[in-house]
């Protein structure tokens, strides 16, 4: 089956290896599962690195002579290749492993194609680096409309926080004009990301460095580009090699007001 997607075009193909590792994650939810260990606190799991191999396995019959940069398994193929795939097959461990389902499986073309599963709601959202679409199994694909109509707001608390004390997240949730404008969630996951290309969410903020290129953030960011979403820095500039974490907000009204916010408290 792997091998029916080599003449398949890239989104296709990131489409494809996202279906088969959230199949895999999904295959294996609620099982006891070995625990590797990385440090400062943050572990895979067996799911973790069968999604992987499996995802792999897709892109491999399909683009064999592209680079791949896995989350567990790192990197093969040359760093600096044209083409490069970036792969994090669960996003969302710490949640997978106590039991819940707020979890995706990222697959992204680097400056190109991308694809977010969810293993369990069993939708696809993805990218030709043009459009972005939602693919649910018996239902025809829908274009992603972003929109502020929900006001909630994702915010990332998980550390490191790198721009602290000029910048905490958690402030921003304390921000007079961010409670009465907004409502804050926090899913500790990259499905955010795909939820505010899709609507489901007003905007996504996170602290970090360069996240343009991360395995864990690549596919949503570049699903809420081609959704029409504005993508910036915390400090409102394009992200990139110097880029500061990452605001994604359905709307100029809305990251305006979050960059209002967040200068505020800086």
């Amino acid at each position: 089956m792997i091998d029916s997607y080599a003449s398949s075009d890239d989104a296709a193909v990131a489409i494809a290896g996202a279906r088969a590792g959230a199949d895999v994650v999904r295959n294996m939810y609620g099982r006891r599962l070995n625990r590797i260990d990385k440090g400062a606190g943050d572990f895979a799991t067996a799911a973790d690195v069968a999604a992987e191999k499996t995802i792999l396995g897709v892109i491999r019959a399909a683009r064999p002579d592209d680079a791949v940069l896995g989350e567990e398994g790192g990197q093969q193929g040359a760093a600096d290749a044209v083409r490069q795939w970036l792969v994090d097959p669960l996003c969302g461990t710490l949640n997978y492993a106590v039991g819940n389902m707020l979890v995706a499986v990222n697959v992204a073309l680097r400056d190109g194609a991308a694809a977010v599963a969810d293993p369990f709601s069993g939708e696809v959202f993805f990218t030709d680096a043009a459009t972005a679409w939602v693919r649910h199994d018996g239902a025809d694909d829908a274009l992603l409309t972003p929109t502020p109509a929900t006001r909630l707001v994702d915010v990332n608390l998980d550390p490191p926080f790198p721009s602290a004390p000029g910048f905490r997240a958690v402030e921003l949730l304390a921000h007079p004009g961010f409670i009465e404008r907004f409502r804050p969630r926090v899913v500790s996951t990259t499905l955010a990301l795909a939820w505010v290309a899709a609507g489901k969410r007003a905007a996504y903020v996170t602290d970090g460095g360069d996240l343009s290129r991360s395995v864990h953030f690549a596919a949503g960011i570049a699903l809420c580009r081609a959704a029409g979403c504005v993508v910036t820095g915390i400090d409102g500039a394009p992200i990139g090699e110097a880029g500061r974490g990452l605001v994604a907000a359905a709307d100029d009204e809305t990251h305006r007001l979050l960059m209002s916010m967040m200068r505020c408290r800086s």
